[in-house]
């Protein structure tokens, strides 16, 4: 169902295909279609990728000391992936951790958290993580796994996701989609070249989406869309622009919780939506990306880029949270019932928190190039950055309505009146950094890469009265090495050290030190792997050892409950994978990861001594594209997931069960009219599956959230 006005739903396509209409739109011009964008040039499938996720410059993927996984345009299509969880449970590696549907998500990697502040790029430029960041105009999503310190500054050990914006090229393609729930789905992607030499490249994506949810009362919408511009202002010179802006529009979904704090629920209906009361409002969610980039070359071996962005994300939030049950009569003997009770009832909280704004705000300016002293060959990367995250929110209300049973629907109750506290600004973060790091040659087979980042923070948290709560001054050196061996051309051989300083985590709100955003911390990882390349077969293997503050709510002895950092998660692991073309017709894109996490020096012995929560001991992802010999055009399509044992909290006193989902798919093109047409068939859990899919925390607090049923999806391209 959706709640959008004519005008809403149509101005995003309105534009694009005025657009496409422009009478100057010409011809593809030889030569026009491949334009370099910072470390990433991605120029059609067979061709090679690199990467400046390693820290190191501009490097190939083969000879990148991380573990980095690379999902291009073709993957996002052929999953027909609209958001990040689509995507990067490709990825053994990643999982859920509190991703619930109307809102937005969180992951963790290698076992820790993705960090909303940080963890989140755009052409690698800092965007906002409280926000869905669309994919129509995305030419594939990077996935660094691991410190990122050096590239990142404050970070969480977890690593990076860095979207990849398209280029303009001449293309005019339009694709229609619909799923068994009924939803509506129209995106359009047209550019050009213009000019008498060629030099002013435009394109533009736009979508809108009508969700129909296989939740009850869930439907929503979104309208996205974006412009890219490339200006080649001589040979050596070149202005490229990003702008981007989504209105999402859905009522989140809440998850479960442990039934007196021990048991998971069973037998649950996954279209019933916990605490639905008709008052309630969808989510609310407008975001805007824009970025500003100027590249001059001034030689085969220097380049300097300067570079501007701000990401912005505003969320209206006006739900009935379902949440804990201290007015439930099942749970009266309970102290403190943060939990679901053991019968099934909760508490329902009318919650309202609008205009939450988030913004981050960037400059950088970089120096790379090539130079030679003696026998040592050099590629030096220097710059400087500057960076700026502000959050400004109301006060919010979270007001106790009535309970309800996840049995049945609830009652409808009275919504409260009690008035938000005045809007103030909540952090203030500002990070200046300068950035040095050197590729060193040494010889044919080995490479030496040295980098740091010396960061200076200074950031300042307030309470909900706007009185300054903590200010954290540090200024710090995050080292990163690593050496490389290449035995053959097309194996590499490496091993790495890391730094980092991961922010600090935001107390819950039922601490005694609610909302207070705790300091960063340092993390530390060690990281040896392997690579190689067998004729477009990229088969890699690494194995780490990591290790960060750990952050949680400790009991004090007067009752109350203080959110601290204490003692460490300490996570090492294995991960194997696999990627591109493993016969003429398959190709392939496979994971597995093997992590041991665990808590340690917490002072509560509970916590320690078994897997850190929300982390499987063994996951593992596989994708396949297979080409049907004899019948032009036709691929089928197939992925399974796999996720071991799950603890559903920090005591490990309980668990969700291990888990296999299967996806089914087909690819068919052909030509209808003289235009090439793509058709596209997806059927994800193929099996209708019963499973959680995330049992992480959130603030505080843990919840658990149920795998989608069978959903079937189809989408006609049509390129003209």
């Amino acid at each position: 169902m959706s709640v959008a006005s004519p005008l809403l739903s149509r101005c995003p396509l309105a534009l694009a295909l005025a657009f496409c209409c422009a009478p100057a739109l010409a011809q593809q011009q030889p030569g026009a279609d491949a334009v370099e964008l910072d470390a990433v040039n991605v120029r059609g499938e067979g061709v090679e990728t690199s990467t400046a996720l390693s820290g190191f410059g501009a490097t190939r993927l083969l000879d990148a000391p991380a573990s980095i996984a690379v999902i291009d345009r073709a993957q996002l299509l052929d999953r027909q992936a609209r958001v990040l969880s689509e995507v990067l449970r490709a990825d053994a590696s990643a999982g859920d951790a509190y991703a619930p549907i109307g809102y937005y998500e969180n992951f963790v990697v290698r076992g820790y958290s993705l960090n909303a502040a940080n963890s989140y790029r755009i052409n690698g430029m800092s965007a906002v993580g409280e926000q869905s960041i669309a994919l129509e105009n995305k030419q594939q999503v990077q996935l660094l796994k691991g410190l990122a310190g050096l590239q990142s500054g404050v970070n969480e050990p977890a690593g990076l996701i860095d979207y990849r914006t398209k280029r303009p090229e001449h293309v005019r393609s339009v694709t229609l989609g619909t799923d068994e729930q009924g939803s509506r789905y129209v995106a359009a992607d047209l550019g050009d070249w213009f000019g008498a030499e060629r030099t002013l490249g435009l394109r533009v994506n736009a979508a809108r989406e009508d969700i129909d949810s296989y939740v009850d009362h869930a439907d929503g919408y979104r309208n996205f869309l974006s412009l890219a511009g490339d200006w080649k202002i001589s040979p050596q010179a070149l202005l490229q622009l990003d702008v981007e802006y989504q209105h999402r529009q859905q009522r989140s979904v809440p998850g479960y919780q442990l039934l007196g704090g021990t048991q998971v629920p069973r037998d649950i209906d996954v279209h019933r939506l916990l605490g639905y009361q008709p008052w309630a409002r969808p989510v609310e969610m407008d975001s805007l990306n824009a970025q500003l980039r100027y590249a001059y070359q001034f030689n085969d071996d220097w380049r300097a880029t300067t570079e501007a962005s701000r990401s912005r994300s505003k969320i209206n939030d006006f739900s009935a949270f379902a949440w804990g049950c201290y007015g439930a009569a099942s749970c009266a003997d309970i102290a403190t019932p943060n939990v679901f009770s053991a019968q099934g009832e909760y508490d329902i909280y009318d919650y309202r928190s609008p205009d939450d704004t988030r913004v981050h705000d960037q400059l950088r300016a970089t120096l790379e190039g090539h130079v030679a002293t003696g026998a040592l060959e050099h590629h030096l990367s220097i710059g400087g950055e500057w960076l700026r995250r502000t959050i400004d929110r109301f006060g919010s209300v979270n007001e106790f309505v009535g309970s309800g049973s996840i049995d049945r629907d609830p009652d409808v109750f009275a919504q409260t009146d009690v008035a938000l506290d005045p809007k103030q600004r909540r952090l203030d973060s500002r990070q200046r950094a300068l950035v040095m790091a050197d590729r060193i040659g040494l010889g044919a087979q080995w490479e030496l890469s040295l980098g740091a980042r010396y960061v200076q923070l200074d950031e300042r948290s307030f309470d909900r009265d706007g009185q300054l709560e903590r200010r954290t001054r540090k200024d710090t050196v995050l080292p990163q090495a690593a050496l490389l061996f290449k035995p053959q051309q097309n194996m590499s051989l490496y091993a790495s050290y890391a730094k980092s300083l991961a922010a600090g985590g935001t107390a819950p709100w039922f601490a005694d030190n609610a909302d207070e955003i705790l300091p960063p911390t340092n993390a530390y990882q060690l990281e040896t792997g392997a690579k190689i390349d067998l004729q477009g077969l990229r088969l890699g293997a690494a194995l780490f050892d990591i290790r960060q503050a750990y952050q949680f709510t400790q009991p004090q002895a007067d009752g109350g409950l203080l959110y601290v950092q204490q003692g460490r998660l300490h996570n090492r692991g294995l991960e194997l994978s696999a990627d591109g073309a493993a016969t003429r017709q398959l190709r392939l894109f496979a994971s597995v990861a093997a992590i041991r996490a665990r808590a340690e020096d917490t002072g509560i012995g509970e916590y320690e001594g078994h897997q850190a929560i929300n982390v499987p001991k063994l996951r593992a992802s596989m994708q396949a594209d297979y080409s049907v010999p004899g019948i032009d055009g036709l691929a089928l399509l197939g992925g399974v997931q796999y996720s071991g044992r799950k603890f559903a909290d920090r005591l490990g006193n309980a668990s969700v069960p291990a888990y296999t989902v299967a996806n089914l798919g087909a690819r068919y093109a052909t030509a209808l009219g003289g235009l090439a047409t793509t058709w596209r068939l997806n059927v994800d859990n193929a099996f209708d599956k019963r499973y959680w899919r995330d049992s992480g925390e959130y603030q505080g607090d843990a919840y658990l959230f149920p795998g989608a049923p069978r959903t079937a999806r189809l989408t006609v391209q049509v390129d003209f």
